[in-house]
Formats: structure tokens, sequence, C-alpha cells
């Protein structure tokens, strides 16, 4: 049985807060899937998550399909499939390279890549409007669920 942690936070400082408070306590590999309507936070949440890595600048991957961050201590990619129009189009950018590494991989929109990408260790699910953003994480195995003991 999945866990399931919901979280409710009450302004984007909190959510970045999170995300960092989350990113202290992974361990590659792990695939997190950031699910969500445009504009509730998902890109936020994965320039928090990477920052606390010491990432000062992330650009979001909406046009490159992914952006790498690599340092003497790990390895991310940052994914968002919004774009495709295919799952075959993630051949194209070496997919299987990405994914050949223990490295932490955060993926946006990942129902458009069903198929060439990794499943999922963890769900975060974002919703909310204005400041309030509701966020459902769903350990999806045992090093999702792992994680969220330590959340």
């Amino acid at each position: 049985m999945a866990t399931v942690l919901k979280i409710t936070l009450n302004s984007e400082t909190a959510t970045q807060q999170f995300a960092q408070k989350l990113a202290q306590n992974i361990k590659p590999p792990m695939v997190i899937y950031l699910q969500g309507d445009l504009g509730v936070g998902k890109t936020t949440f994965a320039r928090s998550f990477i920052q606390f890595f010491g990432f000062d600048k992330v650009k979001s991957p909406t046009y490159s399909l992914v952006e790498s961050y690599q340092n003497d201590a790990i390895n991310i990619h940052h994914f968002d499939c919004y774009r495709l129009s295919d799952p075959e189009e993630l051949e194209y950018i070496g997919i299987r390279d990405y994914t050949n590494t223990p490295a932490i991989q955060l993926i946006e929109w990942a129902e458009l890549g069903t198929g060439m990408i990794a499943p999922a260790d963890l769900t975060i699910a974002l919703s909310g409007d204005s400041e309030t953003r509701e966020l459902m994480l769903t350990a999806q195995n045992d090093i999702g669920n792992t994680l969220l003991q330590c959340v």
C-alpha cells in the first residue's frame, strides 16, 4: 500500500522551503514526478529543490526538455515533458543516457512521457490557487516510503 502525505503550504516561500527540506533527505537514485495543472508551482518547486544543492541558476526545461545539474555531490536531471507530442521524442534527446547514472530525476508532465521515462519513486501532486498550495505526496515503492518518513 502506498504511503500518502498531504500538506498545505500558504505561500510561495513555504513551497520553496518544503522543496529544500525534501531535497536534504534525498539519496540518489530517485525519480520524482511533479504533477499538476499549469501554474500550480511545479517549476518553482523543482527550482528550489535544485538550488538546495548549490545551483544558483536553474532554468526551466520547457523548451529543451531536460536541464542537468552536476557537481561533486549530486547529479540531477530536470525533465519537462509538456511540449512532447509523442513519448518517442525522448529518444532524440538520449533519455537512456540520463537514466543510466545514479541521479535524481525530477519529471514534470510525466504522463506525456509514458513508456520512455523511469517509474516514479515518489509522486508529488500540486494544486491550489493564488498563494495556497496543496501537495499530495505518494510513495510508489520502498524508496519513496523511506523518503516520506524523513519529511
